[in-house]
């Protein structure tokens, strides 16, 4: 029950984030230097996927611990890691295999991910413990 209720707190965090800097503040960026591989609409059952399994990931490596040890701290610290890590090895691998994959995003993006891992780890362990623990 602990995992449903850390998921669902950072699922709607995630979301709310993340579709607030797809949908608003990236979208012409990505339109610039992407356009011509951004598919409209999205995937949806594929992004979800992702969602899903993102969220997942943050639990495991860091939010559960973060929740078990009562540091927000920890989780702001550690999931700006996992944002880090997981962002930069999506770019760099983009960056390596697609031709024309923009340089300008690379930053932008490992940027964005570590932002926004920070943001989910960090608000969704301090909701638990503030008001589910």
């Amino acid at each position: 029950m602990r995992f449903i209720k850390q998921f669902v707190i950072a699922f709607i965090i995630f979301m709310i984030i993340d579709l607030l800097w797809l949908g608003v503040i990236a979208w012409p960026i990505y339109q610039k230097y992407l356009g011509h591989l951004l598919v409209t609409p999205p995937n949806w059952p594929i992004a979800v996927l992702f969602y899903v399994l993102f969220i997942i990931g943050m639990i495991i490596f860091v939010i559960d611990e973060a929740i078990t040890t009562k540091s927000v701290s920890f989780a702001f610290r550690r999931g700006a890691l996992f944002g880090f890590f997981t962002y930069m090895t999506y770019e760099l691998t983009n960056w390596a295999v697609i031709a024309t994959w923009p340089a300008a995003i690379v930053p932008i993006d490992i940027a964005w991910g570590t932002v926004l891992a920070s943001s989910v780890c960090g608000l969704s362990t301090w909701v638990y413990l503030k008001f589910i623990n």
